[in-house]
């Protein structure tokens, strides 16, 4: 089950990223596309095998519902509105791409920074679920897996680092595949992550042990010197 589960998470982010984006463009022959998709699975292939291959408890959690017990109600408003908006703002780029051209496309430099900067909020995914075994999906008190606040690694940079990658995953993106337009929408999935944020730490205070304490320890929340 485990290789399963592995082999079905290096793929169903190829697949649905692909038919997002494909879909609405109506034609297959777009190449920033293809080369994007193979980032993917090549982001997604070496997730698996760093980051869960060893570490089922956490992928369990991550093939999680959206809605879950325990989850505050804020959470679950805030959390799937913010999904709704990315996958908003990933419709959005073939339909500016193809259709709308609400703004010109970035010269090429420009657009390979968008894709490195789409594998570097990737990497940091990653490096943040590697350190936090207890990375859900929701804002929960995994008690029955004895959560405890973690402090390491990329946590004592930030707060909420897996936060701090869709500022890099999300704008990235766009650029690559060619919509400047997409990289301004944008920031509506960024602005709701900074929201989460208010209400998630207003729960891990109350209820994670030495949460508190962490907040005193790392000043910034998702952007190192900045908020």
């Amino acid at each position: 089950m485990l290789i399963l589960k592995l082999i079905g998470g290096a793929i169903t982010p190829v697949i649905l990223w692909g038919t997002l984006l494909f879909v609405p463009a109506g034609t297959f022959a777009w190449w920033q596309a293809w080369v994007f998709l193979a980032v993917v699975l090549a982001c997604s292939t070496a997730t698996m095998v760093w980051v869960f291959a060893n570490n089922e408890a956490l992928l369990n959690e991550r093939y999680g519902s959206p809605l879950q017990k325990g989850q505050p109600l804020a959470d679950k408003i805030v959390a799937n509105i913010f999904v709704a908006s990315f996958f908003a703002v990933i419709l959005f780029i073939p339909l500016d791409v193809f259709r709308v051209h609400a703004l010109p496309p970035p010269p090429p430099l420009i657009a390979f920074a968008g894709l490195v900067l789409f594998v570097g909020g990737w990497l940091l995914i990653a490096t943040a679920m590697r350190e936090n075994t207890f990375a859900a999906p929701v804002v929960k008190h995994q008690e029955e897996r004895h959560q405890q606040t973690i402090k390491t690694g990329v946590y004592a940079i930030v707060r909420h680092p897996m936060y701090t990658s869709v500022v890099m995953l999300t704008p990235g993106m766009a650029i690559w595949l060619g919509s400047y337009a997409a990289a301004l929408l944008s920031s509506v999935p960024i602005m709701l992550v900074a929201v989460r944020i208010v209400f998630e730490e207003q729960f891990l205070r109350r209820e994670l042990p030495g949460y508190e304490d962490y907040m005193r320890q790392v000043r910034y929340r998702m952007l190192p010197f900045v908020w």
